[in-house]
């Protein structure tokens, strides 16, 4: 599988989306992907399975070092030692030492930039913690980066959550993505918009979804996460990555409709 390589993290660019699912569904669908070959776990504090997925991967027999996983804190919890606290309840959840990507799940009216990205900085690789943070807002909280915030100038955005149509990864200019962050979950958009998206491909006999998300797969700089609970789905979802697309794909793909956001 293809890996992002930036500031010394390589990141596979598909991965198992863990959203929505809890205790031993969680723990079976992860050990599930990782005996498949998933190698790239999100998971986040706010979705209350950090220790379904931490006894999947403490049962598996996949390396640490050949694992990304990534977490992230709610923003509940944005205040400095409610970070620290968060971060170490995550780590003891997961059965880690460190997660590889901690990102910031969503904005709070009350967080303190300057405070938040502080105490980010100081969960410092070789200690507990992450070996790399993100914030995951959306595109206006990164256009205003650099003005004035401590640590501003090192933020990166986490996901990209413009809008729900196909040029969501295309129209924030690519100097301001950094590879490790575009993540990019599939969503589940209604049946009509998937049949439109894969209809050249039903004599390939791949699925939609299957094309939908190569699309991302192709797309510089992204890592898609679906999620996906049962072991056929990850197989499709791994499928994708042998589907070639034609430009009467691409041309099928950019008319969806794109004023919706499919969650």
């Amino acid at each position: 599988m293809e890996n992002i390589e930036t500031q010394g993290i390589s990141v596979p660019k598909l991965g198992l989306g863990t959203f929505r699912m809890q205790g031993d569904v969680c723990r079976a669908a992860v050990e599930s992907g990782l005996e498949l070959g998933y190698r790239h776990l999100d998971t986040a504090e706010m979705y209350g399975n950090e220790e379904a997925i931490g006894a999947a991967i403490a049962a598996s027999k996949v390396a640490r070092k050949d694992l990304h996983i990534t977490t992230k804190v709610w923003n509940e919890n944005l205040a400095p030692d409610a970070i620290r606290r968060a971060c170490d309840a995550s780590l003891k959840k997961l059965r880690l030492d460190q997660v590889d990507l901690y990102l910031v799940h969503w904005p709070a009216k009350s967080m303190n930039l300057p405070a938040m990205f502080e105490t980010l900085m100081k969960l410092k690789p070789g200690g507990p913690g992450p070996r790399h943070w993100r914030r995951q807002f959306q595109h206006r909280a990164f256009e205003n980066r650099g003005r004035g915030d401590q640590g501003a100038d090192r933020l990166q955005p986490g996901r990209i959550s413009r809008h729900a149509g196909p040029d969501a990864a295309t129209q924030i200019p690519r100097g301001q993505i950094d590879p490790a962050g575009g993540l990019l979950p599939a969503g589940a958009g209604p049946r009509r918009h998937r049949r439109d998206a894969g209809q050249n491909r039903q004599e390939a006999q791949c699925q939609c979804g299957q094309v939908a998300l190569k699309w991302l797969l192709d797309q510089d700089a992204v890592a898609a996460i679906p999620k996906a609970s049962r072991a056929e789905s990850q197989k499709a979802n791994l499928g994708a990555l042998n589907v070639k697309l034609d430009d009467g794909d691409r041309q099928a793909i950019a008319g969806l409709p794109k004023d919706k956001r499919c969650v």
